[in-house]
């Protein structure tokens, strides 16, 4: 951990510091994007990098592991760092990467701070830098161990042998490798990243959820993602991976697609669950709930999904049979605006689903004790659900969340 000296520095400065990283991380990445512009065309994602997300996310990322070491110096901070590391896994950071983001950040922190980085302050900041980054290397050649490549390299060439529109904007890709060789192994809730080039030339890629697992394959789920002047007034770009693969790829092209990663997996044990999603949110929970139906599972479990409308609602007829399957299983669904086509009132069997107009309520569940609760939406769902969660008696080491896009934290 800290060493006493570095603590004490840190301590004092990271007031600073914080106040400092709104100017830090954007000249850090303009830095970094000019030695290297390969990493913004084949590496991080453009759009997050143009709204700012990818920013605020690795200065909340650096100030909550700082924090962490100051507020508890026997202690690493392994969830955050495990939650980091199958991120980068799965996008192939490499080790000699660090080095590189390592000069460019301080040379960020020095031109802002000025003469405040004293060389007490840097050799203080250096090391919880290393101390971030030698967790996360440690961290990464694990999960390249287990994926059977250890060289951090789990991409492969996988071919698209089908592909459904669960929605208007939400398409299905069922994808097989093209060099016949089993699919890497894989558990309920992860993620494959997947890589495509672009018209300019650039090599983008994005995460998505395994929404199930065909024999001999890996199955993903798409949502269109449009551009558009949301009500703060600026604009947000198309996005540019799922607009291509919804406009161009098709049944016999091929993608590359990394090993599956991801930290939120479904619990093995035998105690009541809980999915809470809204939007395409549901990817996952319905990837853990083919897992769980195809087991034959007796667990109690509640699927409560919340979206737009019954046209929006990605696996709509999914979550049905798939509900249907598990003898002690419940479906709760949420609409802003029903329609004629939303189900009336359900059985109370948990046969057919029962559908409420507006926004997801958990307090109005009944919500077993020991249950344990996979959230995964937009930020502000995930805020309002844990929220209700908690007030319900879910613990909140049993509530486990998963965000498409920087996590930014709850």
């Amino acid at each position: 951990m800290l060493s006493p000296k570095s603590a004490e520095t840190v301590r004092a400065t990271l007031p600073a510091v914080a106040a400092a990283i709104g100017e830090v991380t954007p000249l850090f990445y303009e830095k970094l994007f000019a030695a290297h512009p390969e990493l913004l065309r084949d590496l991080f994602n453009r759009a997050h990098q143009a709204d700012g997300s990818q920013r605020e996310a690795l200065a909340g990322s650096i100030a909550a592991f700082a924090g962490h070491l100051l507020d508890h110096p026997d202690e690493r901070p392994d969830a955050l760092l495990h939650r980091i590391a199958h991120k980068h896994a799965s996008l192939g950071v490499r080790e000699d990467q660090y080095p590189i983001v390592r000069t460019h950040l301080f040379a960020a922190l020095a031109e802002v701070l000025g003469d405040a980085v004293t060389d007490e302050v840097a050799a203080a900041w250096d090391e919880v830098y290393w101390l971030m980054a030698n967790g996360l290397i440690a961290a990464e050649r694990r999960l390249y161990a287990a994926a059977g490549t250890p060289d951090g390299d789990t991409w492969r060439t996988y071919r698209v042998a089908g592909r459904v529109a669960e929605t208007d904007d939400v398409a299905t890709f069922f994808v097989r490798p093209t060099d016949g060789k089993p699919v890497p192994p894989s558990r309920p809730g992860q993620y494959v990243s997947v890589q495509v080039e672009l018209a300019d030339g650039a090599h983008q890629i994005r995460q998505y959820s395994l929404s199930g697992r065909p024999d001999g394959g890996l199955q993903f789920s798409v949502k269109r993602v449009p551009g558009g002047e949301p009500a703060s007034g600026v604009a947000t770009p198309a996005g540019e991976v799922s607009g291509h693969l919804h406009d161009h790829v098709h049944e016999g092209d091929t993608l590359r697609v990394s090993a599956p990663f991801g930290d939120v997996v479904l619990d093995e044990g035998d105690g009541p669950l809980l999915f809470a999603t809204a939007g395409i949110g549901c990817t996952p929970a319905i990837g853990m709930l083919a897992h769980l139906a195809a087991a034959g599972s007796p667990r109690r479990v509640i699927a409560a999904h919340a979206d737009r409308t019954p046209a929006t609602h990605a696996f709509r007829d999914d979550l049905h049979h798939l509900v249907d399957k598990l003898p002690n299983a419940t479906a709760e669904v949420w609409y802003e605006r029903p329609g004629p086509e939303a189900e009336a009132t359900g059985s109370g069997d948990g046969r057919t689903p029962t559908v409420r107009q507006g926004f997801m309520a958990l307090g109005a569940l009944e919500i077993p004790p020991g249950t344990i609760a996979y959230l995964c939406g937009p930020v502000p769902f995930l805020k309002a659900a844990r929220a209700q969660l908690l007030a319900a008696g879910v613990r909140p080491a049993d509530l486990h969340y998963e965000v498409f896009g920087p996590d930014l934290g709850l």
